[in-house]
Parts: structure tokens; C-alpha cells; sequence
């Protein structure tokens, strides 16, 4: 009984003609898919032009703006009423006319929002409107300005109604209206403002950006996770003597390559075995002094890292160690480093450098699109993206899985080294595996027992890089003395780099000091 007096009262395709100058009297109705159907009477004195402008975007709550879309305008009159992408205008002259439009975005949640009347160029006298839904509505609020209107109730039929006078020129009369659960589908727009904090706003597109990143660092977690999982077994044995009869090393390895290989870092054992080696492939001649002599030039059997070496060790034809300590030679780190990357067994750092230039493009997008199209959470996640790949790159081990297989064959090698006994080998091979393998003991501190081994026996192997008739203990030592003038060489260097750094001064009437008065 009440839903058919509803239905009898609802209002019918036209609304009452004003019968009051300058005033206007509106129907609403909200149909079944969510829409609004909106039907206008205004009356327009003669002489009188009236101007009505509606934004299509409002501010919302949260740093969001409200969209509603309107279609199939109608103008009954003489006027004209337009649609673009920000306002629904309407233009009308003397006379009474009829605006009839359908509204999309007014309902959000169970409630149905649209401005009544406002943006009008001129007074309106008296305002009139009814409201009409499938279901009777729960509840009614009408508000101009923030004050409410002067009669907003649901009557006794069920219809909705308001009624205002004098709404100033400019001034707004917005309507919402509550009607029961599930009565109309909801089809509020929302999107980010057009403002600094709106394009920080989290959309469904942001959302599932967010989304994909939180899986790419699972996904980056799992990898290195995987790949700290290197070979930890027992080191595997290693053959000293290669099948055609020579000192073999796992993979071509270089004695300069096993402290960085084994221990992360590289310094003077390393630059001590390098020049080792280069004397034992007789790129470098020793003799008494002792003194290192060019050979034979750099060709292309040297790598880029053992060019360098040459080159720092011996600028001109002979140096002895006591002008090398003075001269504080380095190990050529990034040489090395590119060396060993080069042969696949420490990472390149290229992941690195790429996320740091990432997290460059990504503050660069956040800005840019904070400052024009919004969505700059999506330049966030791209800066963030680039952050957990410089952080990834930090986490993966230095060696790739090669190279920790390399350093495990190397622990391997320390052992047969530690163990050799020179009577394992023929005589004919014992000078050669002797010199070959002292650099690699040199580098892997098993230097006493490989020369105690070889030093032992009745007939020692001849040491042929050095001048003169010397013994392997003599090789040895002065294997001994070259690392520690390089140790010695390296200490110097990061004392005087103390020094300068510190501001301190030598005591007065020590060498360098001032005199005593």
C-alpha cells in the first residue's frame, strides 16, 4: 500500500512549471542501474539572461576529487546547454525552459549526491524539488554553503522534497539523499586531485604496481638467497702436474688472483706472487742485491693486471727492493678486479650501477608526474625498484658461482702444497713444478713446507730465474723478502697518509723535524 502511493506520488516526466519569476522547480529521479534522470523548469524574466555553471569535478575527502559525467542534454526553450570535460553550462534567455539530463557518478555507497541548483548567474526567487527512488529513501540532508536548506524532509507519500528562496547568484544547493542497501548500484568516480598530495594517491593502477614490486623482491630475496648458497664441501684434491707434465692451476688461476679470490681483498702477497710469477716465466731477471731486471718485454700471454704489475714494478730496466720500498707500489686493484670479472668469477657490479641510475629515473618520474599527470607513487616504486637492486647487489656474494668453485679448488691446491713430496715427482720435472708452484705457496702461505720439501734433497732442483747457483731455501727467501718489501712498502704509504690526514708532526731534532733551540 505505501510503495503504490509512493509510485503515485513519484514525479512524472515533467516537472511543474515555476510559476514565480526567476525561480525553478527540478525532478530527480535515480533509476535502477545507478543513474540520475534530472529534469529542470526555470523561468527567466524578460530582459534577463541567467547563466548556470556545474563542475563536474568536486573535492573529496583524502586528496581526491569526485567526477560525475553528464549525458543526453536536452533544451526545451530558447538557450542552450552544453557539456565539456570539467562543467555541464546552460545559457538561457526570457522565457521558461525545460533542461532535462541524466547524471552517471551520483551514488556512492546508498547515498545520491547532486546539486539541486547553484551557479547561477543571477538570484534565484524560489526553488522547488521532489526526489524519486525504487525504494523510499532513509533519510534526507540539504545544504547551501554549509548551512542546511530551508526544508528538506520525505513526506508522508515517500517523495522527497525541498524547497528554498532566494538562493544568492554563485551560491550552491547541494541535495544528499540516504536510500536503503542495495537499492541502486553504486558508481562514484573518484580520482587522484590535481594537486601535489592527489598524486600521491593510491589507485587501483598504483596498487598493482605495488603489487609487482613486492613479488620482484620476493623473487630478488629467493635469487640471493640461492646464490649465497655456494659449495661448501670439502675442498677436492688437486693434481699439481698437468697431463703434458706441468704445474697445472685450476683454471688458469694467477698467483695475483688468490687473495681476492679466497679472501675479498687483495695487497701486497699478491703483488709479491705476481712478480714471483713474471720472474718465474722469465718476463723478470733477479740477482744479487737482490735486484729485478727486464727479461723479456710484456707480450700477449700477460693479462691486463700482470701488465700493469710490470710496468709499476719495473717503469725502467732494473729496480732493487730497497728503491721498491721507497716507492710504495700498489697492487693494481681495478685491473685485477676486471680480470678476475672478466673471467666470470666476481661480479661485475653492473646491477649496481644500474640501480643507482634507476633510483636517478625514478626520483626524476616522481617529480615529473607529481607536477603534470599524478600516478607519482609509480615514479616511488621505480626509485624503490632501483634502491632494492643496488641493495641486491650488496647482498650477492663477490663471487660468482665459478669463482667460488675456483676458491674451493684453490683450498685444495694450499693442501697438496702443504703435503708435496718433491720425491713424488721425476727429476726432470722438479725444477720447473719447484719454481711454477712457488709463487701459488707464496699466495697461499704454504711457502715453508713447499720449500722444505724441495730444499731437502740430495740434489735440489737449480733455480733458473735467478742469477747465480742458489738453493730452493734461497728462492724462498727471497720470495720472504720481496712480499715484506711490499708489506713494508704499504705500511709506509697509510702511515704518511695518517700523518697528512692527522696534522701530526715528527718530534722536534727527528728527521724532519725542527732543531732544537
Amino acid at each position: 500500500m505505501v510503495l503504490a502511493l509512493f509510485l503515485a506520488a513519484a514525479p512524472g516526466d515533467d516537472p511543474p512549471l515555476p510559476t514565480v519569476p526567476q525561480s525553478a522547480e527540478i525532478q530527480l529521479k535515480v533509476e535502477r542501474d545507478g543513474s540520475l534522470s534530472v529534469a529542470e523548469a526555470i523561468s527567466v524574466p524578460d530582459g534577463v539572461t541567467m547563466d548556470r555553471r556545474v563542475p563536474l569535478r568536486v573535492a573529496a575527502p583524502h586528496h581526491r576529487d569526485r567526477v560525475y559525467g553528464v549525458r543526453e542534454v536536452v533544451l526545451e526553450g530558447s538557450g542552450n546547454a552544453q557539456v565539456d570535460a570539467d562543467a555541464f553550462t546552460v545559457h538561457l534567455t526570457a522565457g521558461t525552459s525545460i533542461v532535462r539530463y541524466t547524471v552517471d557518478g551520483a551514488v556512492a555507497g546508498n547515498q545520491v549526491t547532486w546539486e539541486l541548483a547553484g551557479g547561477w548567474s543571477t538570484d534565484l526567487k524560489f526553488i522547488r524539488a521532489s526526489f524519486a527512488a525504487p525504494k523510499i529513501p532513509v533519510a534526507v540532508d540539504c545544504a547551501i554553503g554549509g548551512f542546511p536548506c530551508a526544508a528538506a524532509q520525505i513526506d508522508h507519500a515517500g517523495l522527497t522534497r525541498f524547497s528554498q528562496q532566494n538562493l544568492a547568484a554563485g551560491d550552491r544547493m547541494t541535495a544528499t539523499i540516504e536510500v536503503p542497501e542495495h537499492t541502486v548500484p553504486a558508481n562514484e568516480v573518484l580520482v587522484p586531485a590535481k594537486t601535489i598530495a592527489g598524486a600521491f594517491v593510491l589507485t587501483t593502477p598504483v596498487a598493482w604496481a605495488w603489487a609487482g614490486f613486492a613479488a620482484l623482491l620476493l623473487a630478488a630475496a629467493a635469487f640471493v638467497g640461492f646464490a649465497r648458497r655456494r659449495a661448501t664441501g670439502d675442498p677436492p684434491q688437486a693434481g699439481l702436474i698437468a697431463k703434458n707434465g706441468e704445474f697445472a692451476s685450476p683454471e688458469g688461476v694467477l698467483p695475483g688472483h688468490i687473495g681476492l679470490l679466497l679472501h675479498g681483498s687483495a695487497g701486497p702477497a699478491d703483488l709479491a706472487a705476481t712478480v714471483l710469477d713474471l720472474a718465474v716465466r722469465n718476463y723478470v731477471w733477479v740477482s744479487d742485491g737482490p735486484t729485478l731486471t727486464r727479461r723479456n718485454p710484456p707480450d700477449e700471454h700477460l693479462t691486463s693486471f700482470e701488465r700493469a704489475v710490470f710496468e709499476a714494478v719495473l717503469p725502467g730496466e732494473s729496480v732493487t727492493l730497497a728503491e721498491l720500498r721507497q716507492r710504495h707500489v700498489e697492487i693494481p686493484r681495478v685491473a685485477l678486479h676486471a680480470d678476475l670479472a672478466g673471467r666470470g668469477w666476481l661480479a661485475t657490479g653492473r646491477l649496481g650501477r644500474a640501480g643507482i641510475r634507476v633510483v636517478c629515473y625514478g626520483v626524476f618520474l616522481t617529480i615529473l608526474l607529481a607536477l603534470t599527470a599524478g600516478y607519482a607513487q609509480l615514479g616511488v616504486i621505480l626509485a624503490l625498484a632501483g634502491a632494492a637492486a643496488v641493495a641486491v647487489s650488496a647482498a650477492l656474494p663477490a663471487r660468482r658461482h665459478a669463482g667460488a668453485e675456483v676458491a674451493r679448488r684453490l683450498r685444495g691446491v694450499a693442501g697438496q702444497l702443504a703435503a708435496t713430496r718433491a720425491k713424488d715427482f721425476d727429476k726432470p720435472q722438479r725444477e720447473l713444478v719447484f719454481s711454477r708452484g712457488l709463487p701459488y705457496a707464496s699466495a697461499l702461505g704454504e711457502l715453508g713446507p713447499w720449500v722444505a720439501a724441495f730444499d731437502g734433497l740430495d740434489h735440489p732442483p737449480p733455480v733458473y730465474w735467478h742469477d747465480g747457483d742458489i738453493t730452493p731455501d734461497q728462492a724462498g727467501s727471497f720470495a720472504t723478502a720481496l712480499a715484506g718489501t711490499f708489506a713494508g712498502a704499504h705500511r709506509g704509504r697509510l702511515l704518511a697518509a695518517v700523518g697528512v690526514d692527522t696534522g701530526s708532526h715528527p718530534p722536534a731534532g727527528k728527521p724532519g723535524g725542527a732543531e732544537p733551540s
